[in-house]
Formats: structure tokens, C-alpha cells, sequence
């Protein structure tokens, strides 16, 4: 029933064998590429991890490097706030009066002392943060806060006084606040002068004292001394009358410097000026110049008077006053022009001025020097080898009758080859 087919079994095993070696083949191929891959991956996990590795070392760099920046910048601020704290206490410490302001005027800071100087004691919390407008509410700054601000906003000052109350007077000073070239705020100084100031006055006061109890001995000198030379009492003989000569000098050189001091005692009492009146410029100059032909023909300087070649408006002048300063800038030409030199005046009309120079071709003043031109006592160091005798008032003294008539006051130098002084005063149209 069950039959058994030899033929086909033989086949069926050939079939089986080569289906078998060719599974055989087919898996180790298989377990080769499985190898491959192994080894492949290995290598990647290898590359992997060496990566992984070097990328955690970067980072344990990284993180140390942070930790160092960490600790700089810990110790720049505990540096900064060490620095606060000092430039802090020196500012509470100041003995001037101090106001921070920001860029738009707004209080940031003010110091102890400024509240002292001010009476805004235990103010400080109502007034920072507060516009510069704010203080208009404490009476004392009401004619300070004008001169600081102008068009609404706050100007650089250099030494503005103030008289705040009886026998206190404040100097102020304003500075910018830069941040590199960015402005940031500006600093108000508040500085007392007010010892210094009294001190000035009891020393003009004592000069004035001094100048008018010497001025009346040296004036019956001088009328004595003339006596003498106009024979009055007796004839001299011409030895006699040498000595009397240059003792009359020395006298009148005596009473010039006497009424300096005098001028400069009425200057600083602010009463130098008398008798304000309209004028014309060049007359003035010419009366001045007339009275120096004798000096000028003695010294044989070349003198040159150019007129403007317009009518000149008449100014407003204390004539005495202005013929005193005219006769200090002719004098100081000729004086320092070496003979046979050159000084010339020039008068003319510039932008609503009458504007007066007076130039020589002498000594000039060296340039290290020029700062201290119109200060009292300077004289310069080379004009001091040529003429030892001066006072060094005269400057001084034109300076200020020159700003006391509303004008201005200039020169340009170079030494060994001249000097041009020249003032302009205004023309009321």
C-alpha cells in the first residue's frame, strides 16, 4: 500500500544537501557582514567615545575657565564697591557744598555740607530725584538756579560768586560728568569765600587808609620841593638844584603809585566810576596824545594816529576814567619801543563797537607770561631789565575801567617784536 520510490528519494537528498550548503553559505556570509558590522560599530563607539571624552575635558576647561571669570568678576566688584564706598565718603566728607545732577537736570546726590551751607538739613530724601527747577523752593537758591540754567538746561561755570546771606558769599563751579565722550551729569561746587573775602577788605580798606595818609606828606613834598625850584624861598645853586630835580621825581613817582592804590581800592569797593557820559572816542585819544609830544620827540618815536574813516558814534563813557586807560597803553608803548620805533593807534567801528588799538613794534611780553598781563603787580620779566621802575598796576587798573564801561579788553604778543593792546567799547544805536 505504501510504496517507496527510491529515485525520488535520492533526489529529494541531492535537493536537501545543495539547499543546505547553500543556506550554509548564505549564513556565513551573513555572520560576516554581522562581523563587519561589529567591527564597524567598535569603531564608531571608539570614535564615540574619544569624542565624547575630548568634549568633556573642553568642558571641564570651559568650567574652570568660568569659575576664574566667576572670581574676577566677584573681586572687580568687590573692588568696585570698595572704590564707591571711598569716592561716597569722600564726597559726604567734602568741605565744599556738592549737587550731582543727571544728564536732564535731575538731582542724584548732595552732600552734607551743601546741606549745612544751604539750611536744607534733613531735606535730602525730598529733594533727590527732584528737577534743578525744584529748588527754586528753598529761598537761598533762587538767584543761583537762574545762573545755572540757561534756556532750560545747565551750563559749564567756572567761579560765579553769589552773596547768599549778610557777610556769606559762595563761589560756584560747574563741571561735566563724561562718561568717555558721553556726557552723563554734571557737578555743582559750592565753595565759602566768604573769610577770604573779608580778609580782601580789610586789606583794601587798610591800603586806602595807608595810600591817603602818605598822599597828603608827599603833596607838601612836592609844593615844597617846587618852591625850591621856582626860587620861591631863596636861590639854589645849580648842584642844589640837581638834587631837588630828582628828588621832585621821585616824589611825583611817590604820588603816581599812591593814586594807583587809590584807583585800585575804588575798583575793588566797586565806586571807580563817576560821571558816565556820551563822548567821542577819538577826542579822548587825542587829548591824550597831545599830552605825550614832548615825551614822544625826546624819545624820537614815530607815532601814527589813524582816525576811522567814518563818523564814529559818541559812547558812553566816564571820560576821566577812559583817558586814564588810553594814557596807560600809550605810556606802556612808548615806554617799552626802543627809540626811533613805531607805535600806532587805530580807532574804528566793528559789529555795534568802537574798537581801539595800540600797537608797537617793542619788547613784547613772553609768551610764558601773557596769562598774567592784566593782573595786579606783573610786570614782565624782560620789560623789568629795561625800565626797573613800575608799579605793574596800569594794566590792572584799564582792565577794569574798560569792563566798567561795558566793554572788552584783548591783546596779541610776541616777544622782541611787539605788542597790540586793544579795547572795544559798545555803541548804543
Amino acid at each position: 500500500m505504501f510504496g517507496f520510490d527510491k529515485k525520488k528519494s535520492d533526489i529529494s537528498q541531492k535537493e536537501l544537501d545543495h539547499f543546505i550548503k547553500k543556506a550554509t553559505i548564505r549564513l556565513e556570509e551573513k555572520v560576516s557582514d554581522l562581523e563587519k558590522t561589529k567591527v564597524g560599530l567598535e569603531k564608531k563607539v571608539e570614535e564615540r567615545t574619544m569624542e565624547l571624552e575630548k568634549r568633556a575635558r573642553d568642558l571641564e576647561e570651559i568650567r574652570k575657565a568660568l569659575m576664574n571669570m566667576l572670581e574676577d568678576v566677584e573681586e572687580a566688584r568687590a573692588l568696585a564697591i570698595k572704590e564707591r564706598d571711598k569716592t561716597l565718603a569722600v564726597i559726604l566728607n567734602f568741605t565744599d557744598g556738592l549737587i550731582i545732577f543727571d544728564k536732564n537736570g535731575i538731582i542724584t546726590m548732595i552732600n552734607p555740607k551743601l546741606e549745612e551751607m544751604f539750611d536744607v538739613k534733613e531735606k535730602e530724601k525730598e529733594i533727590k530725584g527732584k528737577s534743578i527747577e525744584y529748588l527754586k523752593n528753598e529761598n537761598l537758591f533762587v538767584p543761583i538756579i537762574d545762573s545755572i540754567l540757561k534756556k532750560g538746561k545747565i551750563r559749564k561755570i567756572k567761579k560765579k560768586e553769589f552773596i547768599i546771606k549778610k557777610d556769606i558769599t559762595i563761589e560756584m563751579t560747574i563741571i561735566s560728568l563724561k562718561e568717555g565722550k558721553k556726557e552723563i551729569g554734571f557737578l555743582c561746587i559750592f565753595h565759602n569765600i566768604s573769610r577770604e573775602k573779608i580778609v580782601e577788605k580789610l586789606k583794601t580798606e587798610f591800603v586806602s587808609l595807608a595810600a591817603h595818609q602818605l598822599r597828603t606828606p608827599l603833596s607838601a613834598i612836592k609844593w615844597t620841593l617846587k618852591m625850591l625850584l621856582d626860587g620861591d624861598i631863596g636861590k639854589i645853586t645849580k648842584e642844589q638844584r640837581g638834587f631837588v630835580e630828582k628828588t621832585y621825581i621821585s616824589n611825583e613817582r611817590m604820588i603816581s603809585l599812591i593814586n594807583d592804590l587809590l584807583n585800585i581800592t575804588r575798583i575793588e569797593e566797586g565806586r571807580y566810576l563817576h560821571n558816565p557820559v556820551f563822548a567821542n572816542i577819538e577826542d579822548e585819544i587825542k587829548y591824550v596824545v597831545d599830552s605825550y609830544k614832548h615825551e614822544i620827540e625826546i624819545r624820537n618815536i614815530n607815532l601814527i594816529f589813524k582816525k576811522s574813516n567814518n563818523k564814529l558814534s559818541k559812547v558812553m563813557i566816564d571820560v576821566e576814567k577812559i583817558r586814564l586807560a588810553i594814557q596807560n597803553l600809550i605810556d606802556n608803548a612808548i615806554k617799552y619801543t626802543k627809540k626811533e620805533g613805531n607805535v600806532t593807534i587805530t580807532v574804528k567801528y566793528v559789529k555795534k563797537e568802537v574798537e581801539v588799538c595800540v600797537k608797537d613794534n617793542g619788547v613784547g611780553i613772553p609768551k610764558d607770561q601773557q596769562k598774567r598781563v592784566f593782573t595786579k603787580f606783573f610786570r614782565a620779566a624782560n620789560v623789568m631789565k629795561i625800565e626797573t621802575e613800575g608799579s605793574g598796576l596800569g594794566l590792572y587798573i584799564t582792565k577794569n575801567i574798560i569792563e566798567a564801561n561795558k566793554g572788552r579788553i584783548w591783546f596779541k604778543s610776541e616777544e622782541n617784536k611787539g605788542t597790540s593792546l586793544c579795547f572795544a567799547l559798545p555803541v548804543k544805536v
